[in-house]
């Protein structure tokens, strides 16, 4: 399967088909599972992540993720987003206030939070918390954006928002988003795969795999006779 740059794919499929872990091999966080293991190849910028010698904290940097519950750190909104590129040596104050604010614009939160950056970033909603997570995400300028249901959590007009975020983000960054809402991968995606089993049935253009799929399991998913 290629992951088309500057796009949205979407992985669907019923809880347990092996959405997530999928995911979770494009940074390579599996490899914090005890006893997994990996075989073929994932190639980024024509190299495979999974060869000797990856440093896998870059990979982490150019791979971000965005995880299912909001989970920001217990410190303030500004050092939330400044967190990684401080880690990644940037130590200008001028420079680290340019990222945060920089971040937060393209979160499409700074707005809500630019009176109160010192503030504990746990006093936030759930939904704000989500897009600060995203913000601390793209404060490291990654090239992927892997998002694992990052609505599920939250409620409808919350759920909007991050949508719309996604569209908008697209035109930056390349997005692999695990989603178990049929509506929102319509909604958000370019390119659908549908996984089930851990396996992948299908993999092509949304509208296509939506409206004329080309296997019989794929229909019968996306009609809900299963799932």
């Amino acid at each position: 399967m290629t992951i088309k740059d500057k796009k949205v794919t979407a992985l669907i499929g019923p809880s347990g088909c092996g959405k997530s872990t999928f995911l979770r091999t494009l940074n390579r966080m599996n490899d914090l599972i005890e006893g997994s293991r990996v075989s073929g190849k994932i190639i980024l910028d024509g190299r495979n992540i999974y060869e000797p010698g990856v440093d896998v904290v870059e990979l982490r940097k150019k791979v971000g993720m965005v995880f299912q519950k909001p989970n920001p750190f217990p410190m303030s909104i500004y050092d939330n987003v400044a967190y990684g590129p401080r880690i990644h040596g940037i130590k200008d104050k001028t420079k680290l206030d340019e990222i945060v604010e920089k971040s937060l614009k393209a979160a499409a939160l700074w707005d809500e939070v630019k009176d109160r950056l010192k503030s504990s970033a746990l006093g936030l909603s759930g939904g704000q918390q989500q897009r600060l997570c995203i913000a601390r995400v793209l404060a490291v300028e990654p090239d992927v954006i892997l998002m694992d249901e990052p609505c599920s959590a939250l409620d409808p007009i919350s759920t909007m928002k991050i949508e719309e975020l996604i569209i908008d983000l697209k035109e930056k960054y390349t997005i692999v988003i695990v989603t178990h809402n049929m509506q929102q991968a319509g909604r958000v995606s370019d390119f659908t795969a549908f996984f089930l089993n851990g396996e992948l049935v299908e993999y092509g253009i949304t509208e296509e795999v939506f409206y004329n799929p080309k296997n019989k399991k794929t229909e019968d998913y996306i009609t809900g006779r299963f799932g």
